[in-house]
Formats: C-alpha cells, sequence, structure tokens
C-alpha cells in the first residue's frame, strides 16, 4: 500500500501549527492541514509492510496497540496518495462514523504501531484520516439518508458523548428508530464539555449532529434521566436502552483544607469555561476564572495538559502541573518494544505553550499536594507540595510511590483543578436503572458482553470499561449497537 518506496523518499511532515504566543490569545483550532499535493506524499509513506499492526486493535503487553476501531488504514492510506479521496472516504466509512473527532483528539494508537515507526517516524495516518473527512464534508460526500426500511424498533440511548453517538448512528443506519437522552444543554457529552475547544471546535460537533437529525436520530437534551425523567418510562416506550453515560465521578483529593474556596475538578472547570464561550457565541472570555492567579493542575494526562492550556489562554500568572509518577524515558526502553505503546515523555500543546510563555516545563513529577493552605475567609492560599520515591511492595511486587519524609515545600496558589482521573459513573444513574457494577464500580456485563444485569438494558464506553479514549468508546458503541441488534432481530450485520 502506498509507494513501495515512499518512506524512503519522503520524510514525515505535519500540518502547520500556529506559534504558541498567537494561539493563547484565542480559543480556536491551531492545527491546521497540508496541501493535497503534501498529504499525498504523507500517504505514499505506507510501506506495503505486510504486517499492519496499525489497524490491529489488539492488546500487547497490556496496552492497546493499533486503532480499536479496526480501520482499514493501508488500504485508506494507499487511496489517499494516489489521490481517489471519494474512495478513500467510502473505505473510512466502513468502520468509522465520526473520523472527523478523532482526527483530532486520538493519540494515534495506529501511528503507534506503524511498521514504519520501528526506525523511522511513522506514517501520519490521523492526517491523512482529517484530510479525507474534510475533502468528503467540503465535497458533499457525507450522507444525511434516512433509512430506506425501519424495523419497527425503538432504542433509547442515554448519554451523547462518543460511545453514545456512536451507537445512535449504526443503530439507525440498521433501521430502527433511536432518540439520544443528554442531560446537558448541548449534544456531544465529553467531546462537547470536557475538550476544549482549541482542542476540538464544537462547529464539528454541531455540523455531525445536524447529519445524524437528517438521518432520522432525535435528541433530547436537558433530560437527565434518573432525575429528570424515570427510567421505568423508557423501559415501557422503548424496546432497548443503552447506558452510555461515561465515567463521570471525578477521583477526589483527600487532604487537609480540600473545602478551601478556588479547588475545582478539571472536568468542571473545562465545562465552565467551554459553556460561557458557546453561550456568548465567543465573544465573552472568563478570565475572571484564572486571570492573575497561580494556577496548581494536580494531574498528568491529557485532562491536566488540558487544563494547563486553558489556564493559559486565561490570562494565569503562573501554571503548575504535579504528576505523581516518575518522569518518562525519552525513548524507548527494552522493556517496552514495539508494537506497544510506547511508554515515553510527551510534551502535548498546552505544555509547549507554557514552556514558551515562561521558559520551562510546567511538570513536577514525583510530587503530590500534602495540604491546602486557606485564608481566614476560606480562600485557597497556597499548598504544602511532597515529594514522592518509587518503592516496590514486596508483598504484590507493585511499584508504590511513598512520601520523601522531610521535602514538604509551600506554594503560592489561588486555583486548583483536580484532574487525577475518573471513578466510574455516577451513583445515581446504575442505582436508577437497577445495574450491578463489578468491583471497579463500572457496570457489569458478561465478560465481552454489553448487555447489563437487566435483560434489554446495555452499556458501552467509559461507564463499562473505566476512563478511557474517544476511540475506544467510539469502538464500544459500535459493538453494543451489534449486540442489542442482534438480539432484536435474531441477527446483525453491523
Amino acid at each position: 500500500m502506498g509507494k513501495n518506496t515512499g518512506f524512503l523518499e519522503y520524510n514525515r511532515a505535519e500540518g502547520p501549527v500556529r506559534p504558541e504566543a498567537e494561539r493563547i490569545l484565542d480559543f480556536r483550532e491551531f492545527h491546521g492541514s497540508l496541501p493535497r499535493e503534501k498529504q499525498m506524499e504523507q500517504a505514499a509513506r505506507c510501506m506495503d509492510c505486510g504486517i499492519p499492526f496499525c489497524q490491529a486493535g489488539c492488546m500487547i503487553g497490556g496496552m492497546s496497540a493499533g486503532c480499536p476501531l479496526q480501520n482499514l488504514i493501508p488500504e485508506i492510506n494507499d487511496l489517499v496518495y494516489r489521490g481517489r479521496m471519494e474512495e478513500a472516504y467510502v473505505r473510512l466509512s466502513v468502520t468509522h462514523p465520526f473520523p472527523e473527532f478523532t482526527a483530532r483528539v486520538c493519540p494515534a494508537l495506529c501511528e503507534a504501531a506503524c511498521t514504519c515507526g520501528l526506525h523511522d517516524e511513522p506514517v501520519s495516518t490521523k492526517e491523512n484520516e482529517r484530510a479525507v473527512m474534510e475533502y468528503a464534508f467540503a465535497n458533499g460526500l457525507v450522507e444525511s439518508r434516512e433509512p430506506a426500511v425501519r424495523t419497527g424498533k425503538r432504542i433509547a440511548v442515554i448519554g451523547s458523548g462518543p460511545a453514545g453517538l456512536s451507537a445512535a448512528f449504526w443503530l439507525n443506519s440498521r433501521g430502527h428508530e433511536v432518540c439520544v437522552y443528554e442531560r446537558s444543554d448541548r449534544i456531544g457529552g465529553l467531546l462537547r464539555y470536557g475538550i476544549p475547544n482549541m482542542k476540538l471546535e464544537k462547529a464539528l460537533i454541531d455540523r455531525r449532529v445536524e447529519f445524524m437529525e437528517r438521518s432520522g436520530i432525535r435528541f433530547a437534551v436537558n433530560t437527565d434521566v434518573g432525575k429528570d425523567r424515570a427510567p421505568s418510562e423508557l423501559i415501557r416506550e422503548y424496546d432497548s436502552l443503552i447506558l452510555a453515560c461515561g465515567a463521570s465521578k471525578p477521583r477526589d483529593i483527600s487532604v487537609p483544607g480540600r473545602e478551601a474556596k478556588g479547588i475545582y475538578f478539571a472536568v468542571d472547570f473545562l465545562s465552565r469555561v467551554t459553556k460561557t464561550l458557546l453561550d456568548s457565541d465567543f465573544q465573552k472570555i472568563p478570565y475572571e476564572l484564572c486571570k492573575d492567579k497561580d494556577v496548581l493542575v494536580i494531574g498528568g494526562g491529557d485532562t491536566g495538559n488540558d487544563c494547563v492550556g486553558t489556564s493559559l489562554r486565561l490570562q494565569a500568572r503562573s501554571v503548575t502541573q504535579l504528576e505523581m509518577m516518575p518522569k518518562p524515558p525519552e525513548v524507548r526502553l527494552i522493556s517496552n518494544p514495539w508494537p506497544e505503546w510506547p511508554r515515553v515523555l510527551k510534551t502535548d500543546y498546552g505544555q509547549q505553550e507554557a514552556i514558551s510563555l515562561f521558559g520551562k516545563d510546567p511538570r513536577v513529577y514525583q510530587t503530590t499536594v500534602k495540604e491546602f493552605l486557606v485564608d481566614k475567609q476560606g480562600n485557597l492560599k497556597g499548598a504544602v507540595l511532597l515529594s514522592l520515591t518509587p518503592k516496590k511492595d514486596e508483598a504484590t511486587g507493585r511499584l508504590m510511590m511513598v512520601p520523601v519524609p522531610g521535602s514538604e515545600k509551600k506554594v503560592k496558589t489561588q486555583l486548583v483543578l483536580i484532574a487525577a482521573g475518573f471513578l466510574g459513573p455516577e451513583d445515581y444513574v446504575s442505582e436508577a436503572f437497577g445495574v450491578e457494577l463489578d468491583p471497579r464500580t463500572n457496570v457489569k456485563t458478561q465478560p465481552e458482553g454489553y448487555q447489563t444485569s437487566r435483560k434489554g438494558i446495555y452499556t458501552a464506553g467509559d461507564m463499562h470499561t473505566g476512563q478511557s479514549l474517544v476511540v475506544k468508546a467510539i469502538a464500544e458503541g459500535k459493538k453494543a449497537a451489534r449486540a442489542v441488534d442482534k438480539d432484536l432481530m435474531g441477527y446483525t450485520n453491523l
């Protein structure tokens, strides 16, 4: 696939990125696209390797290797290289309902498993797919036709994040009637309010939702099932239900001073910023949240990075990001061979912006918070940080991070954002539907299955697997749709 010698003739190139000093002045997308001819050259680098781990979607060494959707990546790259963009879109659409989303927010598991990346830079599959989708939208290739035949079966999807939207897309394409319920004021779930606009412009979600509505999918916003509507009503009204409410219960930090004003969960902070922008049509920027404040972000993952980038755009005076674990190596270790996911240092857009603005990486490794400092009015004024060191637990063999005695250090902070991950779905959802949870507090199903402990009620996405990636949630949505379709119809062609 691609050009046999393409990986030897062309170096990897990516779309232009706006300079850090410019892009932190707004919330617009900052990553551009290559010209069509240059993108064709990038697709030519696909090397006909014969071992396409890029599309494997399997687990190796306990980590994902390749695309969970099993996109037909070498074929798509080959079609892009040959300029056959319409065929590339058709091929991509066989497996993927929303490439325009993952082309912007996916960590590119496909590229991490690319054979070309074993000794060189991997093929730019993510940007190739973005080019395909923007061509498809620009040239009227994305269809919004209703299915020619309806089955008469009705399905409710609770939650409009990536898993819920994916399940609705595939079930509607099969001919079932689908209604998606969303407790927020806009469709998108995590895509809408958990990911900042500069990373995923919300107009892209609106564009896709409009196509889905024209295809016959109904959406009900401001409807919190379990509070605004009784699950029993939906169970009577629909043939099947899919719970795709996400793992939206944030992990807290239990230390003295936690009650101080000025400490927020990251998702609440990001949601508030995005909602303010959308409600004002980007005319109001909530500078009051961060302006001239010393911001402390607790958590080193993607959400923590999003908090860093958002705080900079809101004119924070300083930003520090705490990471409990040691700093990753800059290159793969022997113990982490290809095609495993590379456990190496990644400096994302927010951290790059902080380095540009402040002259140093905002991340502080092997560090946690011991105490929050509070003034007489109950406002946050600082934090006591504590260094950690790795130590192997003799009983379990697991690596643990333990405090270093006497390493306490006070820092000033007036805003803390907790981005420490999530602990599963919110309790009221599972309790309202009466579904069992597994030991990790996710909704329980049979192994490799999607039906919950209650017949006719299914689950998908983070609510099923725990906190994970957008692309995995989309894959989960399709698998849950397949399970529902098979149980309703006796077979499935999804």
